[in-house]
């Protein structure tokens, strides 16, 4: 897993420094979700129930205890996790999100038996949502506006919990991926977003617009997660089998990679100059990390190294050029079509590169189950 001749000492220097940031953090939050922080003052937007971030911020806490192995740490990403609940009876296909991220990291060393129950029943919920007739778990309306959408970043989080909890539930999580992927790869760049119409027809929303910086990464990340979970399993419009995952991956992925493509993209095709996101970047190099250890996993050695090559790249630049001295991940995008928090810390952001830089380091693996 070493890059160049320092090997990954620059990885383990800047997870230390994430995991300041984190004491930092927690310090000022207390029993509230982090959102987005100011770059100039670290202070923090948060909420009192998490939104849709909430399990990136349990997450980073259970990373968190992974390296230090205290109990002090451990029950503070277990008082976190429980905090979620709330969104158990939230309409919302961000229960992938929140639950997933949320949950996983604590089925490592002493198990922690809350954090499991919760994430069955966000599963089971899940579940009970799917609608089979148009293949996939619904945007929801928690949030507000339309419940009928299929959105990229429902995508995450969503199949590997699906995926789970029973066969009926690997079944849904396919048919919602490969729902997901297939509108959104009918257009050159992906579409983040479609509305359903009552005659089973799609639409294109035009929130989150085409040329949203985290359309590829979420639809990478739950590719890498189909083909970790599902393998074969169910049938959809990509075909029956993990080919056509690989497909897909294929078409995200490999024009990332190509020579000039940016290591960390711009917030919004025809944002302004300079606009940058950098939770796009650490989510895709977790992405890319999953990728290159499913290929090698599969004896396909060739074909994992142009993306952990990238992964590494992304990863060097973020930790070189946009992690603070006290290791915040600065240069993130919330919503560059509403100005909000164009320039920030975002919890998610940390979250991702906190978890690449803990696979470069051999914390943890790219996958959790």
């Amino acid at each position: 897993m070493c890059e160049g001749a320092g090997g990954t000492r620059w990885a383990e220097e800047a997870l230390a420094a994430v995991w300041e940031r984190v004491r930092e953090t927690e310090a000022q939050v207390g029993s509230r979700f982090p959102l987005y922080a100011d770059p100039g003052t670290g202070v923090w937007k948060s909420t009192s129930k998490g939104s849709w971030t909430g399990g990136f911020w349990a997450g980073l806490l259970w990373l968190r205890a992974l390296a230090s192995g205290t109990a002090r740490d451990r029950e503070a990403a277990a008082a976190c996790t429980g905090r979620l609940a709330h969104w158990l009876g939230q309409d919302t296909a961000t229960r992938g999100l929140i639950f997933w991220y949320g949950t996983a990291l604590a089925a490592g060393p002493g198990k922690d038996s809350a954090a499991a129950t919760l994430k069955d029943r966000a599963a089971r919920a899940a579940l009970a949502a799917y609608d089979a007739e148009r293949g996939l778990v619904p945007w929801g309306d928690a949030f507000g506006g339309p419940r009928m959408l299929a959105r990229a970043d429902g995508v995450p989080g969503l199949v590997p919990l699906l995926a789970g909890v029973s066969q009926d539930g690997k079944d849904a999580a396919y048919g919602h991926l490969t729902r997901q992927l297939a509108l959104s790869l009918a257009e050159h760049p992906p579409r983040p977003a479609w509305r359903a119409a009552p005659d089973g027809t799609w639409t294109a929303c035009p929130e989150p617009a085409a040329g949203w910086s985290r359309t590829v990464p979420w639809l990478l990340l739950g590719v890498a997660d189909g083909l970790h979970c599902l393998g074969g399993s169910g049938s959809g419009s990509l075909g029956g089998s993990g080919s056509g995952l690989w497909e897909a991956a294929e078409r995200l992925a490999v024009p990332r990679w190509a020579a000039g493509a940016e290591l960390v993209p711009p917030a919004q095709d025809g944002a302004p100059e300079g606009l940058l996101d950098t939770s796009a970047a650490a989510i895709e190099a977790v992405a890319l990390l999953k990728l290159a250890a499913l290929a090698r996993a599969a004896g396909r050695e060739d074909e994992a190294g142009p993306p952990a090559h990238r992964a590494h790249r992304i990863l060097r630049r973020l930790t070189t050029a946009h992690l603070s001295a006290n290791g915040a991940l600065t240069g993130g995008c919330y919503d560059a079509g509403r100005g909000i928090a164009p320039c920030h810390e975002l919890i998610w952001g940390d979250f991702f590169l906190a978890w690449g830089l803990a696979v470069l380091t051999g914390l943890t693996g790219p996958f959790t189950m």
